[in-house]
């Protein structure tokens, strides 16, 4: 049985993938550009986001940057007033708790960690948190997921990523950790054919990790 998790965070334990997307839509509409929902999520299977469709489009990378302050503010918005649970989760982890060591690691930047957990019951499973300050190469560079092997003391053979995106996956892979995917509409396009496992929801977990030698 696997002794620690490392889990991503946005879109695996709180539901913001799509809220991350509106705040760039919105950030984009500010200056006239519409945002395409289909190519935002093909240009997602490659690591790329909100401001690939604009840099093609030929805006410059002043005025994306000043967009991507708006953005940062409206995404701060949703995630004060939007509904961005995932069902049983809290009771997933309190249950994997039973058997598992914890972690988080994430590319969300710290202040927005801090605002979406300021009123949540998901840290206190958690022995620690790796934000993307906390590393100097994001997914899928390895460096986040074996930055959490070392906090943890861990083998890669006795630890397990859970992600939802072929980025994470890439970055537990080339980390040499087995990952399990968990279903995300948002990312059901991309390739998860590296993957150890795949479960519909978080809830699959605590099975899977009873049964996983």
């Amino acid at each position: 049985m696997k002794k620690y998790i490392l889990f991503d965070h946005d879109g695996v334990l709180v539901d913001t993938e799509y809220w991350y997307y509106k705040a760039g839509e919105r950030a984009l509409a500010d200056i006239g550009f519409t945002l395409d929902k289909n190519q935002y999520l093909r240009d997602m299977t490659q690591s790329l986001g909100t401001w690939a469709q604009a840099r093609r489009a030929g805006i410059d990378e002043q005025t994306i940057s000043k967009q991507r302050a708006v953005r940062n503010d409206f995404y701060q918005e949703y995630l004060r007033t939007e509904a961005i649970e995932i069902e049983g989760v809290v009771e997933t982890l309190a249950e994997l708790s039973k058997y598992v060591r914890m972690a988080i690691v994430t590319t969300a930047k710290r202040v927005d960690f801090e605002l979406i957990h300021k009123k949540r019951n998901i840290k206190q499973f958690m022995e620690f948190v790796l934000v993307r300050e906390d590393y100097e190469r994001t997914k899928p560079h390895p460096e986040p997921y074996l930055t959490g092997l070392k906090r943890f003391g861990a083998t890669k053979e006795d630890t397990l990523v859970v992600e939802d995106s072929n980025r994470g996956l890439n970055s537990a892979v080339a980390a040499g950790i087995d990952c399990v995917v968990v279903h995300n509409e948002f990312t059901k396009a991309h390739d998860f054919s590296r993957a150890s496992y795949r479960i519909k929801s978080l809830i699959e977990l605590r099975g899977l990790i009873l049964n996983v030698n």
